[in-house]
């Protein structure tokens, strides 16, 4: 199976303020692509196709506990070819969870609800 990783307007915002406080964050993401690229399903399965993946931010020093979480979202475009789309990303800091409301928009904007 092919996977491809798409990124999406709402994470890039999100990763350019944080990237800002962050230095390490763009390469801390590249590590976290190859893994994804490895094991697309990592992470807690939020149900639909969407995901929880904790991720370490180097700079910040507290491992993948303290770090950021990203949200993607698995979908399939061909019966060979599927994408892993990064909606969201957040510092664990600032920020316990994703809200139901904003997990069933991202599901909408794709189709699925």
């Amino acid at each position: 199976m092919n996977y491809k990783i798409k990124v999406y307007r709402h994470f890039e915002k999100e990763v350019k303020k944080l990237s800002k406080r962050y230095k390490s964050l763009k390469q801390d993401l590249t590590i976290l692509a190859a893994e994804l690229m490895q094991n697309p399903d990592m992470g807690t399965d939020l149900g639909y196709g969407l995901h929880k993946v904790r991720m370490s931010i180097a700079s910040k020093g507290k491992g993948k506990r303290g770090g950021a979480r990203v949200i993607t979202l698995i979908a399939t475009l061909s019966k060979e070819e599927k994408e892993i789309g990064l909606h969201f990303i957040y510092d664990k800091s600032e920020r316990e969870n994703i809200t139901d409301k904003e997990l069933q928009a991202v599901l909408k904007d794709n189709g699925i609800i």
